[in-house]
């Protein structure tokens, strides 16, 4: 398999549970419908996790380091708000459509904070999984992604774990290697400085073994739609079900809150690991398809690893 065998694996996972947990803020579908067995009708419209992780998927067709000049292009020329962006994000790329530098516009959000939100984590784990077996170029190349729309350290920490799991998903898949879920989170710590979303990530291996209730109780559910409010629980569902894509988007649905970014988030990681044969057909054949731009394969080879 090639590194974008794996990156397009986990975008098929993200963008199937990007768009069924979208489906569950629509009157009537429930999780106990889920739990049931019984889907949402399709075809389930995906939102602005996997228009924007499309966008990203596209950036690797030219190999290198990402370029945040045509990622910003990319993300502005294709958003369309009705995908259910968020103000901010709306505000950035209107901004960047007209002119406005991405480093303006990013630094400028939040009274001059920048967005400290999920955004920049949602639409990452694809950019992970393509370099799955080298977590430093994972994690480097995850801030380079985030900070076009992203000026905060939270959102961009929020990437970085992101995509480090998605690269260590991808390589147990490789090595055929499935981490235990402490081991697994090990993995990403290292390369998260002192923030409220290491202090997460931290906080979801204490949990570890906890029901999913008290997990999302304890982590978040993604519903202040802030990174640190997002990524742990990510994380921890990634973690206790990096083998059952079934049951990892499940669990975002029973948590509640920011549903379709953290079944995105969970859903592009978990699909780095289990790789299309995990992810149920009907869910995929449910999905909206997927916009030309961001089709496999692309004319770039290279071996997993590294």
């Amino acid at each position: 398999m090639t590194n974008l065998d794996f990156c397009f694996d986990s975008l098929d996972g993200l963008s199937v549970g990007d768009s069924l947990g979208a489906q569950f803020f629509v009157p009537g579908n429930s999780f106990a419908d889920l739990a049931a067995g019984r889907l949402p009708p399709g075809p389930w419209p995906w939102t602005d996790d996997t228009e924007m992780a499309c966008s990203v998927v596209a950036e690797l067709r030219h190999g290198g380091p990402i370029d945040q000049d045509r990622l910003a292009a990319a993300f502005a020329e294709r958003f369309e708000p009705y995908r259910g962006y968020g103000g901010g994000a709306v505000v950035i790329l209107r901004q960047i459509r007209a002119g406005v530098a991405w480093s303006e516009a990013s630094r400028a959000a939040f009274g001059g904070q920048g967005s400290m939100g999920n955004g920049a984590a949602m639409r990452v784990a694809p950019l992970g999984a393509y370099h799955c077996g080298d977590s430093r170029a994972a994690a480097l190349e995850a801030m380079r992604s985030a900070q076009v729309t992203h000026a905060h350290a939270e959102a961009v920490l929020g990437a970085v774990a992101v995509a480090v799991a998605a690269a260590e998903a991808g390589w147990a898949r490789h090595t055929r290697d499935r981490p235990e879920p402490g081991v697994f989170l090990d993995l990403v710590l290292p390369y998260l400085v002192d923030s409220r979303v290491r202090t997460g990530v931290e906080r979801a291996h204490r949990l570890l073994g906890a029901s999913v209730a008290e997990a999302a109780y304890e982590l978040g559910n993604g519903s202040q739609v802030l990174a640190q409010d997002t990524v742990p629980f990510a994380l921890w569902a990634a973690a206790t079900f990096l083998d059952d894509y079934s049951s990892s988007i499940s669990a975002c649905v029973e948590a509640g809150g920011d549903v379709d970014t953290t079944a995105a988030i969970v859903g592009g990681i978990v699909g780095a690991y289990t790789g299309p044969a995990g992810i149920p057909a009907g869910w995929l054949d449910s999905r909206e398809p997927l916009p030309d731009f961001a089709h496999r394969p692309f004319p770039v080879a290279g071996a997993a690893g590294g």
